[in-house]
């Protein structure tokens, strides 16, 4: 049961109608958290909210991470209705065509370096902004990661960079937010059974050049990671979080 103190909480979830981000919203709305659930489009967000049953403590506020100002007003959005922002979880990302480096385009390794890399620093300069200021100041920002970025799977380069990437931001923001009182982390997911994850199931490209069925945890796994990490109160800092099917091949050679 949620308790008073996570009921004044304000999370703000970016990639929230599906997935991942859904996982997320979902759990923080069953603790008890005011959550503002962002993406692109609002019909899938407006089912987040549906499912949660959360009333007037879910706000849907449509938001393009590649876009500095459409992050800005999301954020905006955030403190003109619930005051302040405590958590975000800085989640949206999207992979390219799983292709040898030499054929993918110029715009599709773009597209993944504007999302994964840019928008998500847009989301942190504008959770700074905001949780520098506010009273009580501070809050926690977590980023989506994956394993990705620590070890790549074949014909991945663009994906795989930009979370590389995104560790370095998570570990620069956690330098420069101490001062603030803010605590940045990053949590890495290995195969979540979402939408997108579904194709491993089916067989995926292995780094001995052979194709192999993958196992997939349930997703609402990672969402429960987000919110252990989301309550802690901001002297400890989760710095990274790894959450994985058990028998998924990361760890060993191939």
């Amino acid at each position: 049961m949620a308790d008073n103190k996570a009921k004044s909480k304000v999370a703000l979830v970016t990639g929230a109608g599906s997935g991942i981000g859904r996982a997320a919203a979902l759990a923080l709305l069953a603790d008890g958290w005011q959550v503002v659930l962002t993406g692109r489009r609002e019909e899938p967000l407006k089912a987040t909210a549906e499912q949660a049953g959360a009333g007037d403590r879910a706000l849907v506020v449509t938001c393009d991470v590649t876009d500095p100002q459409s992050v800005r007003s999301a954020f905006d959005a955030a403190v003109a209705r619930f005051g302040r922002v405590d958590m975000l979880f800085n989640n949206a990302g999207i992979g390219a065509p799983a292709i040898p480096l030499e054929d993918l385009s110029v715009e599709d390794w773009k597209a993944v370096v504007d999302t994964n890399l840019s928008g998500m620093f847009y989301c942190l300069q504008n959770a700074f902004r905001v949780m520098k200021s506010q009273t009580p100041r501070g809050g926690r920002i977590i980023n989506n990661g994956s394993i990705s970025a620590h070890a790549p799977r074949p014909n991945s380069i663009a994906y795989t960079a930009t979370k590389h990437a995104v560790m370095g931001l998570t570990k620069t923001a956690s330098l420069d937010g101490r001062k603030y009182d803010i605590a940045v982390g990053q949590i890495d997911v290995g195969n979540a059974g979402t939408e997108l994850a579904q194709r491993l199931t089916q067989g995926v490209m292995q780094a001995h050049g052979q194709v192999a069925e993958e196992p997939l945890m349930d997703v609402s796994i990672v969402g429960q990671s987000v919110l252990y990490m989301a309550n802690l109160p901001l002297e400890a800092n989760v710095l990274f979080h790894t959450v994985m099917a058990t028998k998924m091949p990361f760890v060993g050679r191939g």
